[in-house]
């Protein structure tokens, strides 16, 4: 199972680990002063001290945003931080809000959920709830730096925030921008563009990350390797999987064992793990002999493993499962939020 996501358009909260999006130039903030947590089966939030702050209520919740944070109730709505519904739910999906703006998804038929019919389509509301860009798209994803791919007609391209096309649907497939630039596949092999549309590395890679420290992995020939803002090679494509830069490290593969390297290529951490997500706050969850925990930047184990999920930390907090429950630990590996369903 690979560490990373090779085309990044939307943030979410996966229910397995994951690594760190990159949030370079995306403009929208996460806050995590409230985390999600379940209880029998209901989604609601607690406070980094473990304190339930909105009482469990919800089909599902994602993370705060901008002073919002998607729920399900039958439908997709938003929540402010006191619990108070501020978008009524009434969408098929519901993104993050990220630069004033959420893609939402309106499926199905005509009806009061979706006067706009059709098989589903994806547009954008602001805060209030109030339509910005009409749903019209067959996918969208998160605003970053001002733009948003979107597909159209089975083509990606990128919108600016009144919806104007700015970057015609072109793409087979299209990330979205991460300091400055792009990665996108238009029949064959990935490159970047930049927010112009200009080329700027062409297209040579059979796998493109985004951008972050001013490296992005690619793959050739079946090896992955990194390269800078000029598409010049700064590490030679010879490991099996990565992820992306983090304070100098990166999580490398060479077989079935993951380690970290730093910029140059040279692992600081020897592979030994059967898989390995970015640094967040310091630390990175990795598995070993089938349980996670988190190691620091020498590879040394901070939180033992004995997690059968865990997330990065973010705010000071950690989201694991044990036994098919869901938790929160804190930097020393303490439950604030103890387990549950």
């Amino acid at each position: 199972m690979s560490r990373n996501s090779h085309v990044h358009r939307k943030p979410s909260t996966p229910s397995k680990p994951s690594q760190p999006r990159p949030e370079c130039d995306s403009g929208h903030s996460i806050v995590r002063e409230l985390f999600p947590a379940v209880v029998d089966g209901r989604w609601g939030f607690v406070s980094i001290s473990g304190e339930l702050v909105i009482n469990p209520q919800f089909e599902r919740a994602e993370v705060f945003a901008e002073g919002l944070a998607a729920v399900r109730l039958g439908r997709w709505g938003y929540v402010d931080v006191s619990g108070k519904v501020a978008i009524n739910p009434q969408f098929d999906k519901a993104d993050v809000f990220s630069d004033g703006l959420a893609a939402i998804k309106l499926g199905g038929g005509p009806g009061p959920f979706n006067p706009f019919g059709g098989g589903g389509r994806y547009g954008y509301i602001n805060s209030e709830g109030k339509y910005v860009v009409n749903p019209q798209f067959d996918d969208a994803g998160t605003f970053a730096g001002g733009l948003a791919a979107v597909k159209l007609g089975g083509r990606w391209g990128f919108i600016d925030k009144t919806g104007k096309i700015v970057i015609n649907p072109q793409f087979d497939d299209a990330a979205a921008f991460s300091e400055g630039l792009a990665a996108v596949k238009m029949t064959g092999p990935f490159g970047y563009t930049d927010t112009s549309g200009k080329t700027v590395i062409n297209p040579q890679f059979e796998r493109a990350q985004p951008f972050s420290e001013g490296l992005a992995g690619i793959r050739t020939s079946g090896h992955w390797g990194f390269v800078d803002k000029t598409g010049q090679s700064t590490v030679t494509p010879q490991f099996d999987d990565v992820g992306s830069f983090v304070k100098g490290l990166a999580a490398a593969r060479q077989g079935k064992r993951w380690g970290y390297i730093d910029t140059t290529g040279k692992f600081v951490v020897n592979p030994q793990f059967d898989e390995a997500a970015s640094f967040s706050e310091g630390v990175a969850q990795v598995r070993q002999s089938g349980r996670w925990g988190f190691v620091d930047k020498s590879g040394k184990f901070v939180i033992n493993p004995q997690f059968d999920e865990a997330m990065s930390f973010a705010d000071g907090l950690a989201r694991v499962k044990v036994g098919g429950r869901t938790g929160y630990i804190n930097a020393t590996g303490k439950f604030i939020w103890n387990p549950a369903k």
